[in-house]
């Protein structure tokens, strides 16, 4: 992507050592991240003069999949050669704080780089469950501000960006917002445009720096698992997929199902459209001897927050809830006691 003259005169704080100033982008789908790193590009490139590019990487195209976006740029005297991702980035952008213990999140961030995490937790709490990297932590509440907005978290995580880069004009990039909805979205802009004001403002940025930091080098990039000496023969599966083992918790997009076990009629309307098993039942026998299935609750370690089965649900024993730290570990019903780790006294889901 060609650079414009319209911001000639900016610099890069830093580069790498080919010269790059590399952005990551940590998401799921349907929280905004590929359009989030057009934007980027698009300021970068368009508004501040410099070379750039982006390009997403992402598996199955739906909500609640893994996505990753990178950023590079460089200054207009140079070339972007290459499409690889951004392995070793100045900063990364976690759109949802659940990523944290099932991606890699902070893998090869510079020990001078930034990590900004959608969270309502402070910078030092994220800082230790990222394994205290040399880094500065930022935290925003970008969900909590999409919601209060009607607009979406990409655009509060666009202000944080823009003020933890230290070179991106927040003007330039509420500009390219414009040109973005504007025509099509017009009655969206307004929100989106006061998201990511409150997004630049609201970002909480602390550095923590060798002293404090286990980690002196920057985070370890992960290489590739095998090499051509020790790759297996084709056709053998080495990384089994076991849905038993599978934590979806990270696929959730801020809402839960409350599950209200007074309204419930036990009809199992839930049940059947749910896509991942989520609900436990126990079979109970009655006075008259009769058996009846009774559900118990919700494993929330399966919920990725599809929230169909409040769609279907005919009382209001399901209920669409804004998730709040510890409530789906303290109501979850383990699905798979036996191999839950823990114990329990939760009932064992039914056939």
């Amino acid at each position: 992507m060609a650079s414009s003259k319209t911001g000639e005169g900016i610099r890069l704080p830093r580069t790498d050592e080919v010269g790059f100033f590399g952005i990551r982008l940590e998401s799921i789908g349907g929280l905004g991240a590929n359009v989030a790193g057009q934007i980027l590009a698009e300021v970068g490139v368009m508004k501040l003069g410099l070379n750039g590019a982006n390009f997403s990487s992402y598996g199955s195209e739906k909500k609640g999949s893994p996505v990753k976006a990178y950023i590079r740029f460089c200054s207009p005297e140079r070339e972007v050669r290459t499409s690889s991702p951004v392995d070793r980035p100045h900063i990364v952008a976690v759109f949802h704080e659940g990523l944290i213990k099932t991606e890699p999140v902070a893998a090869g961030l510079l020990p001078d780089g930034v990590i900004i995490v959608n969270s309502t937790h402070s910078p030092r709490e994220i800082w230790q469950r990222l394994g205290k990297p040399a880094a500065t932590v930022g935290v925003v509440d970008a969900l909590t501000i999409s919601v209060d907005e009607g607009s979406r978290v990409n655009t509060a995580m666009l202000g944080a960006m823009a003020r933890a880069s230290g070179f991106i004009d927040p003007n330039a990039v509420k500009s390219v917002i414009e040109a973005t909805l504007g025509k099509r979205y017009p009655q969206l802009l307004e929100s989106n445009l006061r998201t990511f004001d409150r997004g630049y403002s609201d970002l909480v940025l602390e550095e923590f720096n060798s002293q404090d930091a286990a980690q002196t080098q920057g985070n370890a990039r992960s290489g590739p698992p095998f090499g051509y000496l020790d790759a297996v023969m084709g056709g053998v599966v080495v990384d089994v997929g076991n849905s038993v083992l599978k934590d979806l918790t990270a696929s959730r997009s801020g809402y839960i199902p409350g599950f209200h076990r007074d309204e419930c009629v036990d009809c199992a309307l839930c049940d059947l459209v749910c896509p991942d098993f989520c609900f436990v039942w126990s079979v109970e026998q009655g006075e008259d001897g009769t058996q009846t299935n009774r559900l118990q609750g919700i494993d929330y370690k399966y919920c990725k927050g599809c929230m169909k089965c409040i769609d279907a649900c005919p009382t209001e024993a399901l209920t669409w809830d804004r998730e709040v730290e510890g409530y789906a570990d303290t109501h979850r019903v383990p699905l798979f006691p036996q191999i839950d780790g823990r114990s329990s006294n939760a009932p064992s889901a039914s056939g």
